[in-house]
This record gives structure tokens, C-alpha cells and sequence, in this order.
């Protein structure tokens, strides 16, 4: 009994332990699960915060981005705007700066025909009075006559022009280049009375040497005295040193020449001891050696013209030149063919300007010729009209020839060969600038040593600048 009894109490201790075991360990697992709950908890928390911080991230940097497009957008159509206004402008002074040079143009193109009317008529009524004796002398004082009053005309309308132009600028350069004007009048003024008085005392006096330099020293006279008041009056309106100084250097240069002509009135004076049949007979003896000479140079160009020529070493390929363009193109593709002697006998080719362009692409495409090379190209007046001339040559056969073409002086006008020759550009372009010659289809034709407000064609031979101060 009391072995069961203590197998009791023992196996009742023992549950008691057991429970109070079991107990202590769900505590624990309860504590454990709390604190791992909190820990997931915690974690959630901090993830879900993170994500919100990303994605809070990607929203600003979303918000920024639309920004940025937004403003480079704008950026875009104001700059476009901008571009725009300014390309307007550009073509508003464009055109402005078009129309200016077209009226400067228009207005040097009439005031170049006006000089060469009048340089044609001068010319005109130089050949009309050319037309009597060179031995004649009362006919060559009046020729000498008439070309000084045509020269004092055209002095003075060139004045008057240049007055006109000068008037739109300030009033202190309109009242200096006023008196300068008055001043070229008078000269102009002064010179055309002493020719009168030269024409009036050499055909009254005819060989009278003493009467004549007497009357030659009463012009000198007068004209040392238009020189002093035209100095005087210069003097008067000048005003900075320059003036002063060229004031100076023209006196000093005026004294040393009515020096010289003192000095030489006195050489005239002191040998002027002759008899008059001395000068008689001086005179005849000049005559008679001036018609020996005329006589001879007339003798040896007879001669010469008798004489054979010897034929050019180059006349064969001029020879075969025009065979091979008449075979192709026709017999009216060339108005003229020759030797050029003074040009180291180069064979020279003369086109009609429609056909220039049509003969000068056949010399360069053309197998047996095969003209690749453009050496030179350059323009030139004639006064009657102008030419341009291109020197070719073949590197293939070894061989040179030219090419040129006359063109109308009032309206000179041809082809471009650029796009057969691209070394033309330049040469054409300044064919354009100093002569006025237009060439046609040139890819870019303006001006290249020139400004571009440049009034007139400087190597013209009716050329006469624009502004007076240049």
C-alpha cells in the first residue's frame, strides 16, 4: 500500500512538473510569435515605406522629366520663332541692299553710256578734222583748238556732276568740294583762254618764232596767274594740315616751274639772235626731213609687204582644227580662224556668241582633240566692242590653241564655261567685276577684288570713278 501510495505522489509530482514545463514553453512560444510578428511587422512597415519613397521618386522624376520636355519644347518654338524673325529681316535688308545696288547700277550704267556717247562724238569729230594734211599747220592748231574745248567741256560736266553728288554730303565737304569745283572752273576756264589766245597768235604770226614766244610767255603768264589765285582760293578754304601741307608741296611745286620757264625764256632770249631767214630755212629743213622720213617708212612697209611670208610652223594644227570642226559641227559654227604671230603663232579659233558655249564643250569632249586644260581666260575692251579669250591646251596631243569670242560692248553678254572648265570661276568673275561682262549660267557671278557697292567697271576704257575722294 505504501508502495502505491508513494508511486502516486511520485507520478502526481511528477504531472505537476509537466504541466508547469508545458506551460513555460508555450510562454515562450507565445513571446517568440509576439516578437516575430512585431519583426515581420516591422519589415512590412519598412518595406511598404520604401516602396512609397521609390515610388514617390519616380512620380518627381516623372514630374521633372514632362518639365524638362515641356521647356525644351518651348525653347524649340521660340528659337524657331527667333530663326524666323531674323530670316525675315535678313531677306527685308537683302532686298533693300538688291534694290539700292540695282539703282546704283542703273545710275553708273546710264551715266557710262551718256560718257561714251560723248566719247564717240569727241572721237567722231576728231577723225572729221583729222581728215585734212598733216603739214597743214593752221588746221592742227584748230584740231589742238577744238579737242581743248572739248576736254574743258567735259572737264567742267564732270565737275558740275561730281558738285551735284558732293551737295548730298554735310554741309562743310558740299561748301569744300564746292570751291574745288570753282576752282577746277576757273582752270578749266584758264586753259580754254589760253589755247584761244595760242590759236589766235600762231595764225596771225604763222612762222614768226619771236611773235610766238613772246605770245607763249604772255600765257605762261596768264596761267602762272590762274595757278596763283587757284592757289590762293584753295588756300582759303582749306583748314586741317594735310591741306596745308599739300597747299605748300603745289606752290613750292608751282615756283620751281616758273623757274624752269624763266630759265628757259632766257636759253630763248640769249640764242635768239638768228636772222628770220635762218629760221626760215631751219623750218623748211624740218619739213623736208619729216616728209624724207614718211617717205621712207612707206618705202620699207612696201617692201615688206612684197616680201613672201614664210608660213607658220602651227599651221598645220590650225589645219586640223578646223577640218575636225567643220566635219562635226558645220561651216558656221566659226566666224574666223588665223595665226596669231604675236603670240608665239598659237592657232586661234573666232566663235559667233551662239555658238561659243556649243564649240567650246566639242574642243574639250573631242577625242581627237582633247582640250582639257583652261591656261587663262580673260576680257578685253575694244572700244568698239569687247572679246573674251580663253587659252587652251591638250596635255594629250601636246598641243595649244585659243579660243575667243566678240561680244557687244553696251550689253556684253556669253556663256559660262565653268561647268567645262571649273579653273573659269575666278577668271570670269573678274572679267565681270572690272569690265562689266555678264557670263551666263555662272554659278556664283559677283564681284571678287571690287566692293560690292562698287560703282562702274575700272578697266572699261570709258571708266571714270564714282566718288571724286578716291
Amino acid at each position: 500500500m505504501s508502495d502505491e501510495k508513494d508511486k502516486d505522489l511520485n507520478g502526481t509530482e511528477h504531472g505537476e512538473e509537466n504541466e508547469s514545463n508545458d506551460a513555460e514553453t508555450l510562454a515562450e512560444k507565445k513571446t517568440r510569435a509576439v516578437a516575430e510578428a512585431k519583426a515581420k511587422a516591422a519589415e512590412l512597415k519598412k518595406k511598404r515605406e520604401e516602396e512609397k519613397v521609390v515610388k514617390a521618386g519616380q512620380a518627381e522624376e516623372e514630374t521633372q522629366e514632362d518639365a524638362k520636355a515641356r521647356a525644351a519644347a518651348e525653347a524649340k518654338a521660340r528659337a524657331a520663332e527667333l530663326r524666323k524673325k531674323r530670316e525675315e529681316e535678313k531677306l527685308a535688308e537683302a532686298d533693300e541692299q538688291i534694290e539700292s545696288k540695282e539703282d546704283a547700277k542703273a545710275r553708273a550704267a546710264a551715266e557710262a553710256k551718256a560718257r561714251a556717247a560723248e566719247l564717240r562724238k569727241k572721237r567722231e569729230a576728231e577723225k572729221s578734222v583729222g581728215s585734212d594734211t598733216v603739214d597743214d599747220t593752221a588746221t592742227a592748231k584748230a584740231k589742238a583748238a577744238a579737242a581743248a574745248k572739248a576736254k574743258a567741256e567735259a572737264l567742267k560736266k564732270k565737275k558740275e556732276r561730281e558738285q551735284a553728288v558732293e551737295s548730298v554730303v554735310g554741309d562743310d565737304k558740299a561748301s569744300a568740294k564746292a570751291k574745288a569745283a570753282a576752282a577746277a572752273k576757273a582752270k578749266a576756264e584758264a586753259l580754254r583762254k589760253k589755247k584761244e589766245r595760242e590759236q589766235a597768235a600762231e595764225s596771225e604770226s604763222g612762222d614768226d618764232a619771236a611773235s610766238a614766244k613772246a605770245k607763249a610767255a604772255a600765257a605762261a603768264k596768264a596761267k602762272a596767274e590762274a595757278l596763283r589765285k587757284k592757289k590762293e582760293k584753295a588756300a582759303q578754304a582749306g583748314s586741317d594740315d594735310d591741306a596745308d601741307d599739300a597747299k605748300a608741296k603745289a606752290a613750292a611745286a608751282a615756283k620751281a616751274k616758273a623757274a624752269a620757264l624763266a630759265n628757259k625764256r632766257a636759253k630763248e632770249q640769249a640764242g635768239g639772235g638768228a636772222t628770220d631767214d635762218e629760221k626760215a630755212k631751219a623750218i623748211a629743213a624740218a619739213k623736208a626731213k619729216a616728209k624724207a622720213a614718211a617717205a621712207a617708212r612707206a618705202k620699207g612697209s612696201k617692201t615688206e609687204e612684197a616680201e613672201e611670208e614664210k608660213p607658220s610652223p602651227n599651221q598645220p594644227l590650225l589645219n586640223k582644227y578646223v577640218k575636225v570642226i567643220k566635219e562635226h559641227l558645220g561651216e558656221e559654227v566659226l566666224e574666223d580662224f588665223y595665226i596669231n604671230k604675236l603670240a608665239k603663232h598659237v592657232p586661234t579659233l573666232v566663235a559667233k556668241p551662239e555658238t561659243f558655249y556649243k564649240l567650246a564643250e566639242f574642243l574639250k569632249r573631242n577625242e581627237q582633240l582633247a582640250f582639257d586644260f583652261l591656261s587663262e581666260l580673260h576680257g578685253s575692251d575694244f572700244e568698239t566692242h569687247m572679246e573674251v579669250y580663253l587659252y587652251l591646251y591638250s596635255f594629250q596631243n601636246r598641243q595649244p590653241v585659243s579660243l575667243k569670242v566678240k561680244i557687244d560692248r553696251d550689253e556684253p553678254s556669253v556663256d559660262s564655261v565653268t561647268p567645262l572648265w571649273e579653273g573659269a570661276n575666278w577668271p570670269e568673275r573678274e572679267a565681270y567685276d572690272l569690265l562689266g561682262i555678264t557670263f551666263k549660267g555662272h554659278p556664283n557671278l559677283t564681284r571678287i577684288m571690287m566692293p560690292d557697292d562698287w560703282v562702274g567697271h575700272p578697266l572699261r576704257k570709258d571708266y571714270e570713278q564714282y566718288d571724286v575722294e578716291v
